[in-house]
């Protein structure tokens, strides 16, 4: 118990950071997962083609890789930011291919005549996905959502070694100064179940409110 009264406010600092970050990312990946999803339900063909190579470079990149690519690769082009946004900006990018998958997966369960009255109706297409078909879409993909972002909040971990403030990079100062490296750990465990059971809570509250019963 020592280790977190003695600490309490560096793992205090740790735990904010690790939660700042699960909250910009999650934004991030929710507006990125959308926009990719309507793209590659999209009737033109270079938006259904960009979304499906977004998908398909994300979902099956490292995200090791990914953070070296965004934090070591952009600033060779200019672009300098704090390394907090890089950390946002490459677990948000890789966290919306699969937003964008499991909202495309919900999509798919909206009847096609749905879409199909929608447009006779004189709708747009945007009109038709934005009124029809994603409202029904998200009723029936809130828990594989709500699994998404819980793995963002505990994939946050990786930026604390591309120095980010968040929760598990505290061990690195308590384990110098002599702490117990199993009751560090213990405590930054906690923080992250802390994190995860209240996105978990949110996205159950979310299920019972406007989920599909099963």
């Amino acid at each position: 118990m020592d280790v977190l009264t003695e600490n309490f406010a560096l793992y205090g600092k740790g735990f904010l950071g690790t939660v700042q970050l699960t909250v910009y990312a999650s934004i991030l990946a929710l507006v990125l997962g959308f926009v990719m999803a309507s793209f590659r339900v999209a009737p033109v063909g270079s938006f259904r083609v960009f979304g499906t190579v977004w998908v398909t470079v994300l979902r099956n990149t490292p995200l090791t890789l990914l953070f070296f690519a965004v934090l070591l690769g952009l600033p060779r082009f200019g672009l300098v930011l704090p390394f907090q946004a890089f950390a946002v900006l490459a677990l948000g990018c890789y966290t919306s291919a699969f937003i964008c998958e499991a909202l495309r997966s919900g999509i798919n369960t909206v009847p096609k005549g749905q879409g199909e009255a929608s447009r006779s109706l004189g709708m747009t297409f945007t009109q038709t996905l934005g009124s029809v078909i994603l409202p029904q879409a998200f009723r029936s993909v809130i828990p594989p959502i709500g699994s998404t972002l819980i793995a963002l909040a505990k994939n946050s971990a990786i930026a604390g070694a591309f120095s980010v403030n968040e929760l598990l990079g505290t061990y690195k100062t308590l384990n110098e100064l002599g702490y117990s490296i199993v009751w560090t750990f213990v405590w930054i465990a906690v923080g992250y179940l802390i994190i995860t059971l209240s996105i978990s809570a949110l996205f159950n509250v979310l299920e019972k409110r406007w989920g599909i019963a099963r």
